[in-house]
């Protein structure tokens, strides 16, 4: 819109300043034409005796000439020597430039347009000569000067300008309508597109944009209209996918469970008798014993899994306190030896749901201790996040190696296993994903890296929303 009104400014402009341009030159120029051929005819055609002396004989024919003026009365100057006369009061003009003055020894004359105290004038020099011969004339000496007001070729040229203007301005206005259809047929296709954007970003693939006409952007919104289609499928059979797969996994774990209880129980009497048994016999039904509990904790965790992807998952939170709550975590696992510190101050109280924070910190201390390094730290503290809110933050350090950089992105991906050597080991590779969920069902969020000098660190945070929040921190 911009481009065009600029367009049609300079269109206008440009059109207006050429129109005034040569119509002010018109009207100087029929003038200025019309007094210098009027002034020249007069002054060929009147005799001045030589040598002028001055006198009332003299400012009487300058007179006279002045009276035939055209296309406007003259004041007319005669200069000789020494001798100046005029047809008016004062003898000398203000108006006669020394530029003119110099330009008056040619034969032919000239002429000069001047301005002066914001009145226009045009001046005359005609030169008196002699004819010697038919190809030669000689100066005498006596030079004419006449000086015309051109206040009406002002007015005129001033009107040309006010006219110019005027016409100009409206034609500027005019072409914002043609201007406005053409932004407004380019502009509605345009944001049309925007809004689809839009909406599609925000998860309706079944948006379309209407398609008019057969320019280029018809052939915009076609494309864009093909390609959302073939998304929206591709979306929907990927989603219908994952559904089947939920379901799959949902429905071999329920249909796992009950067998697997039934093993578990087996393999506990076993587990009782193998001291009796052959060395052969015993390491069998330990393995079989040690196999079936990690098939009973891959099933445990694929349902829950399933729970989430469900949005089943439900949080039962109560006020409890973190650090007491932490310090049952690990005395019900045992890991209450020199292999695990901690840092929990007392006081810190969050309305959280017990069970599944237990999930967390054991999940975060297991995975430090099978593929960290001891000592494991476990550190709890609060902080401010904005004002009159704060953070529940929980720290858990190993002395291990660390996480390789390549792995940190995918650490809480499902089934992820860091070390390509450790398919074989306890874990389902669903702890960390099972954590991130519970994390995420406390309204938290879960980070993890590499100290500086060594060893993982995962910090959970999660709001505090416990009256006296900020306690210990």
């Amino acid at each position: 819109m911009l481009a065009f009104l600029l367009v049609a400014a300079v269109s206008a402009g440009t059109t207006a300043a050429l129109t005034y341009r040569e119509a002010r030159n018109a009207v100087l120029q029929t003038a200025q034409d019309t007094a210098v051929t009027s002034f020249r005819e007069h002054v060929e055609t009147t005799a001045f005796a030589l040598p002028v002396l001055g006198g009332d004989d003299l400012n009487e024919l300058l007179r006279d000439i002045a009276r035939k003026g055209k296309p406007h009365p003259w004041v007319v100057f005669a200069e000789y020597g020494s001798v100046r006369a005029s047809s008016g009061e004062n003898p000398v003009s203000t108006v006669i430039t020394p530029e003119l003055r110099r330009a008056a020894r040619s034969p032919h004359g000239s002429f000069e347009r001047v301005v002066k105290d914001g009145v226009p004038y045009l001046t005359i020099a005609m030169p008196m000569v002699f004819k010697a011969s038919p190809d030669s004339e000689l100066p005498s000496g006596l030079v004419l000067y006449a000086v015309m007001r051109m206040t009406d070729e002002q007015v005129n040229v001033d009107a040309l300008l006010i006219a110019g203007r005027d016409g100009a301005l409206p034609g500027l206005a005019v072409s914002l309508i043609p201007g406005l259809i053409a932004a407004r047929s380019v502009l509605r296709p345009v944001r049309k597109l925007r809004e689809a954007a839009l909406h599609m970003g925000s998860g309706r693939l079944d948006t379309r944009i209407p398609v008019r006409g057969s320019d280029e952007l018809a052939d915009l919104a076609r494309t864009f209209n093909a390609s959302t289609g073939q998304l929206e499928r591709s979306v929907r059979e990927l989603r219908e996918a994952e559904e089947r797969a939920r379901r799959f996994a949902s429905d071999v774990s329920h249909e796992l469970r009950t067998p697997l209880a039934g093993m578990l129980a087996v393999t506990e009497v076993l587990d009782e008798d193998a001291d009796g048994l052959d060395a052969d016999t015993a390491r069998a039904v330990r393995l079989v014993s040690a196999e079936t509990g990690k098939l009973a904790v891959l099933v445990e965790d694929l349902m829950e899994i399933s729970r989430f992807d469900a949005r089943a998952a439900e949080l039962n939170a109560d006020e409890v306190d973190v650090a007491e709550a932490i310090r049952k975590t690990l005395n019900h696992r045992h890991w209450t030896d020199d292999r695990i510190r901690t840092e929990l101050p007392d006081g810190i109280r969050a309305r959280l749901d017990p069970r599944r924070f237990d999930v967390v910190i054991a999940n975060l201390v297991g995975n430090a201790l099978r593929h960290g390094g001891a000592p494991v730290t476990v550190r709890l503290r609060t902080e401010p996040r904005s004002p009159g809110a704060h953070v529940l933050i929980a720290d858990v350090v190993d002395s291990g190696p660390g996480i390789r950089p390549e792995a940190l992105p995918h650490i809480f991906d499902r089934f992820y296993k860091a070390d390509a050597a450790r398919t074989r080991s306890a874990g389902s590779g669903l702890g960390l994903a099972i954590t991130l969920e519970n994390v995420k069902l406390h309204g938290g969020t879960i980070y993890a890296g590499n100290r500086p000098g060594g060893g993982a660190v995962f910090a959970v945070e999660i709001p505090l929303h416990a009256e006296g929040e900020g306690a210990g921190g």
